[in-house]
């Protein structure tokens, strides 16, 4: 068990995306901007761009593209940091919010049927062990680069 882990904890994110994927596909939605549009929500309206990407684990360029899309789409709106020119802040549009409310009941629905038979206990003690593992993981990583 223990040598499998690694591939299970691979495997369980794209899995869990896939299926949220699926749910969310009537919406004309991909992976790439439904998962920024949830990330922008979560963390609050008026982010940098580059702050959104580092939260969303790419690349601030790669952003770029799915930025323009949602902004065509009407769904968010870029505008220039009072204090850096070069730094644009994303903000959600009101024609996101149904969106974002529709994006946030399936991943919900998700949470919950991807923890059916665990105890509020249980996902506790597994959130608590992932954390253990990000930090650790965490730890290697400034070590292995400092």
């Amino acid at each position: 068990m223990q040598q499998n882990i690694g591939f299970t904890l691979a495997r369980l994110p794209r899995l869990w995306r896939a299926v949220i994927d699926r749910r969310l596909a009537p919406e004309g939605l991909t992976q790439t901007r439904w998962v920024t549009l949830y990330h922008l929500w979560q963390m609050g309206d008026d982010q940098p761009q580059c702050d959104l990407a580092r939260t969303i684990g790419v690349e601030a360029p790669s952003l770029v593209r799915t930025l323009d899309q949602l902004a065509e789409q009407g769904l968010v709106k870029r505008c220039p940091c009072d204090k850096d020119r070069r730094t644009k802040r994303i903000m959600l549009t009101d024609e996101a919010m149904p969106l974002l409310e529709r994006i946030d009941n399936v991943v919900s629905e998700i949470r919950e049927e991807m923890l059916a038979g665990l105890s509020d206990e249980e996902v506790e003690q597994l959130g608590d062990l992932l954390g253990r593992i990000e930090a650790n993981g965490l730890a290697i990583q400034a070590r292995e680069e400092g």
